[in-house]
């Protein structure tokens, strides 16, 4: 009984420990939001759908959040949990290993048009529902 207890405290217990705390890594974060959350947190006309306007500015102030360094540009560790390495390499067009604001919200632009599937120029509850709104939601939280 002894040697089961040592060997939990000393093995399993750091291994469950580590496991729970580490999550996944170098994937996108969960999007928890619901949809009614999301349109009460961005859509700041009230008119119950998020537009490509009211999108860049939710963007643009996470690109400020994330920007630890303040240097005006996001690297791939900056981003982790917002952006895949596959989609950091295409909304990095120049290939420098960072994104500047601008070429963040070009990507912001591109996912608000696959979640607009009807392309009516704004974002409801049920398209954020979809996989690509949930995708676009990552971008902004």
């Amino acid at each position: 009984m002894f040697k089961t207890i040592t060997l939990f405290t000393k093995v399993f217990l750091p291994l469950g420990v580590f496991v729970v705390t580490v999550g996944p890594v170098g994937g996108q974060t969960d999007v928890s939001t619901s949809p009614q959350a999301a349109l009460t947190a961005y859509d700041t006309d009230k008119d119950g759908t998020i537009d490509e306007d009211e999108a860049k500015v939710a963007a643009g102030a996470l690109f400020d959040k994330l920007d630890a360094d303040k240097d005006g540009t996001l690297d791939e560790k900056e981003l982790q949990g917002h952006l895949t390495t596959a989609q950091f390499r295409e909304a990095d067009p120049d290939n420098d290993k960072t994104l500047t604001k601008d070429e963040y919200l070009v990507f912001v632009v591109k996912a608000f048009r696959t979640a607009n599937r009807d392309a009516d120029g704004t974002i409801d509850a049920r398209e954020l529902q979809t996989p690509a709104g949930r995708r676009f939601l990552i971008l902004l939280q």
